[in-house]
């Protein structure tokens, strides 16, 4: 879909620029270049799905397409430039990168989510705008377009463009992830940004073996030719069980998409589930199949998987239990028979407790068992401690300890009811049943006592803690933490008395929209790609699911219903708000009038939006989303 008018993309303002070897860039500087304005923040894992699925793309295009990646944080810790340094090393991100610490940038471009697309044409106006993943077969399409177009115009300059490499850190570990500690006292660490696996020994220093090649990829194989993509979570399985499948250690394979199976006397590596295939883009739900249904009796190896996080047996469940970030779901996996299934979570983000079908969770992060079988869980994007409990009956519900929603964030001790925590990402069981959580983004090892409902300061002044355990190989209980962004793994006391912290509660500063009273329409915006049409073979394949944060925000339109067009009216005395909103389309491979070809590839668009808004007479009435708008 192409509109006469054309708009002019606004400048790039924002504090600093990375990748670009100290230079400051302009638009008029990439005039001649298509530009894609990736409008990420690095907390967010559907930003970094896209950061992967533009580096063909850049590849294939480099002579012609210039990416900005546009940080716009969302939480406090994000503003942080040295932050925002580590991370831009850790995702190898290999395009220039625009600091916009204040926003200022994403809201001239109006951007409402992360991640948000804006393709700029070289001559400097915005052809296309796109909200979610899982455009980049239309934005091969849209390039073609316009590289053809530009080039006959004489406006297409071809030649490299202003990336700039930093420098490489070097060491043993590189931003490691989640630490296991094994029968002998060493510990198995997932070597995250080195793309596989490190045995270190007792002294947390001393590296016995190292597992996998130390490429990014996928190969099965023994330990020196093996490969990883970006792993994360470890766990033992059970003795038994280890006998009956002949492997010990099951990681989380997270860019892979996959659950790698480990032989810990040979070293040798299996994929033990997972297709390789993210399953946001899974045709069966492409094709409106239930986000939960997993297909029983499914070869594991054919099922998609979505950024699986960490990983934890749990004896209540006799299975493994998968921190599902990609999709916001705990998935379960039993090694003897391979059969997977949806334990937690609808799919949906947020923060939603109850029976455990119809939870919703946010890019949990940390997996642990207690003493009980109940399994904490670090749910990171709301900045939550959660946790699953199973009945005796075989009922299975979430509870939230700390935590609020998906805007809510801060560093405060006391009463759980109203401690915060930001962005936690790995969870233990100390010995007296409480909790330890590994704060990451306030650089913090917290404690939450389910006796007393208090919530303390263990050790503060890390860098990134990303996972914690317990140790207690040296007698005296003690702390391993692992400190993601100083490429190291620490011992740390645990005090008799933790410290009392009250920096305060926060909420992800952005503008709210101000709304007007009574009726509100919301308008999606999705034009399927080149090549694509809408796959309406079983009826409308669109859909759209509103609700509010308070529940009572809205009088009229919650649900979830076909249509991407949706009536809304707000509540009497409600005066501020967040509405949730998640938009979805179907498209498969097919000319538009024509009819799918059998064996077509099919395609899920679907992007989530949390807008903060505030009612103001003077409000609009209306908002136009754009899932994938096409100028």
């Amino acid at each position: 879909m192409r509109l006469t008018s054309r708009v002019r993309a606004s400048e790039l303002q924002g504090r600093a620029w990375l990748n670009t070897g100290g230079q400051d860039l302009d638009l008029a500087a990439l005039r001649g270049k298509v530009v894609i304005l990736d409008f990420w923040s690095f907390c967010c894992i559907n930003c970094l799905h896209v950061l992967d699925e533009l580096r063909p793309l850049e590849e294939r295009f480099s002579d012609v397409l210039v990416t900005v990646g546009v940080h716009s944080p969302k939480f406090e810790h994000e503003a942080d430039p040295e932050a925002l340094a580590a991370a831009v090393d850790r995702y190898e991100v290999h395009h220039p990168v625009l600091d916009d610490p204040e926003l200022t940038t994403w809201d001239a471009y109006t951007a409402r989510a992360w991640p948000t697309l804006v393709v700029v044409d070289p001559e400097g106006y915005i052809v296309a705008h796109l909200s979610g993943e899982g455009h980049v077969q239309g934005l091969v399409s849209l390039v073609e377009e316009l590289v053809a177009e530009h080039e006959a115009r004489g406006t297409l300059h071809r030649g490299d463009g202003p990336y700039v490499p930093r420098p490489a850190p070097e060491g043993d570990l590189r931003f490691p992830g989640k630490v296991l500690p094994l029968p002998d006292g060493s510990f198995l660490v997932s070597d995250t940004g080195h793309h596989r696996l490190v045995q270190l020994g007792n002294d947390l220093e001393t590296v016995q073996r190292v597992i996998g090649a130390g490429q990014k990829g996928h190969e099965d194989g023994d330990a020196a030719t093996a490969r990883f993509t970006e792993p994360q979570g470890l766990t033992l399985l059970p003795e038994d069980v280890r006998a009956a499948v002949g492997y010990d250690v099951v990681v989380a394979d997270s860019v892979n998409h996959r659950l790698r199976g480990v032989d810990l006397a040979t070293g040798a590596v299996r994929t033990v589930a997972g297709s390789g295939v993210q399953r946001l883009l899974d045709e069966e739900r492409a094709r409106g199949a239930e986000p939960n249904a997993v297909p029983v009796g499914a070869d594991p190896l054919t099922v998609a998987l979505s950024s699986p996080w960490d990983v934890v047996w749990s004896t209540r469940a006799g299975r493994l239990l998968v921190a599902m970030a990609g999709t916001h779901q705990l998935f379960s996996f039993d090694p003897r028979s391979g059969q997977l299934a949806v334990l937690a979570g609808t799919g949906d983000e947020g923060l939603k407790d109850g029976p455990a079908a119809e939870a919703w969770f946010a890019q949990s992060s940390g997996l642990a068992e207690d003493h009980l079988g109940n399994v904490w869980i670090a749910d990171s994007e709301t900045s939550a401690l959660r946790v699953l409990r199973f009945d005796d009956d075989g009922a299975v519900a979430v509870e939230t300890a700390v935590g609020e929603g998906l805007f809510d964030f801060g560093f405060r001790d006391g009463d759980a009811g109203q401690a915060r925590l930001q962005h936690c990402l790995g969870v233990a069981q100390l010995p007296d049943g409480s909790v330890a959580v590994a704060d990451t983004y306030n650089g913090a090892v917290r404690h939450y006592d389910p006796r007393t409902g208090q919530v303390a300061t263990l050790a503060r002044g890390l860098a990134e803690p990303s996972d914690v355990l317990l140790d207690v190989s040296g007698g005296e209980p003690l702390l391993v933490v692992v400190e993601a962004n100083a490429h190291r793994l620490v011992r740390v006391p645990i005090p008799a008395a933790a410290q009392r912290v009250d920096e305060g509660a926060s909420q992800t500063q952005r503008a709210r929209t101000k709304l007007a009273p009574g009726a509100l329409t919301i308008d999606v915006r999705f034009a399927a790609p080149t090549g694509q049409k809408l796959d309406d073979r079983w009826g409308d394949p669109t859909q759209l699911k509103i609700s509010s944060s308070p529940e009572g925000a809205l009088a009229a339109g919650a649900g979830t219903a076909q249509g991407l067009r949706r009536e809304l009216v707000l509540a009497d005395g409600v005066t501020e708000g967040v509405l949730h909103l998640t938009a979805r389309a179907a498209a498969c491979d097919g000319e538009p009038g024509g009819e799918i070809p059998d064996h077509a590839a099919c395609h899920l668009y679907q992007q989530d939006w949390g807008i903060p808004f505030v009612l103001d007479t003077e409000g609009e009435t209306g908002l136009v989303l754009d899932l994938r708008g096409v100028n």
